[in-house]
């Protein structure tokens, strides 16, 4: 029980969201933000017990296409976006059921990395219900408004997560189980 206290009062787990979110018996979409990256998890609860069937970070654009020189940018809103298309993709291409999103303690502001996330979930074909005046606007989540414009290497990005093959996908999906 004082593990349950510590979490309740650092603010790292709100356990009467927990317990609903539990209760649906629907898969979650785990979205997390660390000091240098975006993660994401696809998550299904069985008798409380959560089990981890995808898991994204944001780390992994790298192999994707995402310039060295940004890499001290893997946790800006256009890393999120493409956190949350790879996710998405992976979703519908290992026709996954429909998530909900769990942000847990982080607060959901208008315009800013979560809203990107979905908005790469939801350009990826999941079904995300979000009004559209909540994500940032295109050029954010482009990169133009970076140090450097990262707005050239976009559709790159894009490209090379749409062309990932099944056979490579499952690899990645079987490697974290």
């Amino acid at each position: 029980m004082k593990t349950v206290k510590l979490r309740r009062k650092k603010n790292k787990t709100d356990y009467l969201k927990r317990l609903n979110l539990l209760k649906g018996k629907i898969p979650r979409i785990v979205f997390r933000k660390t000091n240098n990256y975006v993660i994401s998890q696809y998550v299904r609860s069985r008798e409380a017990q959560d089990s981890i069937e995808i898991e994204v970070n944001s780390k992994r654009l790298l192999t994707l296409g995402w310039p060295e020189k940004f890499k001290g940018s893997l946790k800006s809103i256009p890393a999120s976006y493409f956190t949350g298309y790879l996710m998405g993709s992976l979703i519908k291409k290992n026709k996954k059921e429909k998530p909900i999103v769990d942000f847990g303690m982080i607060r959901t502001l208008h315009k800013t990395k979560v809203y990107a996330f979905l908005k790469g979930l939801k350009d990826s074909g999941v079904e995300i219900e979000c009004e559209k005046e909540f994500f940032p606007e295109e050029e954010k989540i482009k990169g133009k408004n970076l140090k450097e414009d990262f707005s050239g290497n976009f559709q790159e990005i894009k490209t090379k997560i749409d062309k990932l093959e099944n056979s490579e996908i499952k690899k990645k999906v079987q490697s974290k189980k």
